[in-house]
């Protein structure tokens, strides 16, 4: 029987040993896991680039959302300006003093012996200042506008020419303060009073009169 010998057993053995070098395959291994570590790390990249994207995109349509809320508030603000200046101009409006009222009234008030001699009408004001509307965690915190308070006082001059003088000016102050006109807008305790009483005097013509001052107080309008 012929006996076959490889020659190129110990080279291929020696290459099989080579090839199975725990070396090279931690070579490989340590190359194939930089690669895949390089990888991931561009992926982490790529979709943080992509979430700052998004990030901007958010804050963009936060940033207009904010602007248009403000524009909300600002036109709310101009409402309520608006609407606490009509009611002003409203209430004004409805509770100003008429002159011409006044003296329609005095028209009407008639006593045989009384004349009146003169008027004067006071009117003082009174001042509040206001507050402007506040904004607190997007509400609108409605302030108060200023205030004027009215004060108005009628002193009413009057002569008592009557058979007796000085007997008709109480009867005078009575009918004043029941006339429908006074009796309305006078203040409802002390509405008229009696502030000056002259001594009996003589005119021209050798009448007996006296001269008195009624004063009538009206009730202050806050506007």
């Amino acid at each position: 029987m012929p006996i076959h010998i490889n020659l190129l057993a110990e080279a291929r053995i020696a290459e099989d040993l080579r090839r199975r070098d725990p070396v090279k395959r931690a070579i490989y291994a340590g190359a194939f896991l930089v690669a895949l570590a390089l990888v991931w790390s561009s992926s982490l990249q790529l979709e943080a680039m992509i979430a700052k994207q998004e990030l901007a995109r958010v804050q963009t349509e936060i940033q207009a959302q904010t602007n248009a809320w403000q524009n909300v508030l600002d036109n709310q603000k101009e409402v309520f300006d608006a609407r606490a200046k009509l009611a002003a101009l409203q209430h004004l409006s409805e509770a100003r003093f008429l002159q011409g009222n006044l003296l329609n009234a005095l028209q009407q008030l008639n006593l045989n012996g009384v004349q009146l001699t003169g008027l004067r009408v006071d009117q003082s004001y009174f001042t509040v200042p206001g507050t402007p509307n506040k904004t607190s965690n997007g509400h609108v915190i409605l302030g108060h506008p200023a205030t004027t308070t009215e004060k108005i006082v009628v002193s009413l001059d009057a002569r008592d020419s009557s058979a007796n003088p000085g007997d008709k000016v109480d009867k005078f102050k009575e009918a004043l303060a029941s006339q429908p006109y006074f009796k309305e807008i006078l203040n409802k305790t002390n509405g008229v009073q009696l502030t000056n009483l002259s001594s009996p005097q003589s005119g021209p013509d050798g009448r007996a009169y006296v001269l008195f001052t009624l004063e009538c107080d009206l009730p202050g309008i806050t506007r």
